[in-house]
């Protein structure tokens, strides 16, 4: 395996490293099925994947934020769409604003949102910096995984659309709830 800057890391079960095969460039339409899209892979089907985890869907917005501790950490090569391990990288849906069992439309898709990501050591070891999944605990720029309500196909650029569900908890709130220690330690 190969962090995202091209050099050996310690073997590690792992399925973090998505690379983009629909882009805005090129939308090539993906195959979903229930347990997630065509040619991807889950690892550890205990922590991410299985059909309440089939699709981790991350906010563009949050990779500026990505991309400057990654700098701070002393990374220099880009990151790149994929580098968190999402398999879909969308615009305009963040989390204190994504409610769990609402439904994301996308082309033939329907996706159920579930839950917050909770990530732990393999971000740290595929990003190259040993608190980056704390980092994302702590800012709440975890994204969120999704079931496949409706199978069939999607591709970049395809729109975005939420038919709301029961709207009693959104991603963040879920994310706030799930992380509370008593004290919230730093970075």
């Amino acid at each position: 395996m190969r962090s995202p800057t091209g050099e050996p890391t310690n073997p590690l079960l792992s399925a973090i490293d998505k690379h983009a095969i629909s882009t805005l460039d090129s939308p090539v339409p993906v195959e979903v099925g229930e347990n997630g899209l065509a040619l991807d892979e889950q690892a550890d089907r205990n922590r991410h994947g299985g059909r309440r985890r089939a699709v981790y869907v991350y906010p563009h917005e949050h990779y500026a934020f990505w991309r400057t501790v990654r700098m701070q950490a002393g990374a220099r090569a880009p990151l790149l769409p994929g580098a968190l391990g999402e398999n879909l990288l969308i615009e305009g849906l963040l989390e204190p604003v994504a409610w769990i069992g609402d439904l994301l439309c996308i082309g033939e898709v329907e996706l159920r949102i579930e839950g917050p990501r909770t990530p732990g050591h393999k971000l740290d070891a595929h990003l190259g910096f040993a608190w980056a999944g704390k980092m994302m605990r702590q800012s709440g720029f975890t994204g969120f995984l999704c079931s496949v309500a409706r199978t069939g196909r999607l591709s970049a650029g395809a729109p975005v659309t939420v038919r709301p569900g029961d709207r009693i908890t959104t991603i963040g709130e879920a994310h706030r709830l799930g992380r509370r220690t008593g004290h919230a330690a730093p970075f």
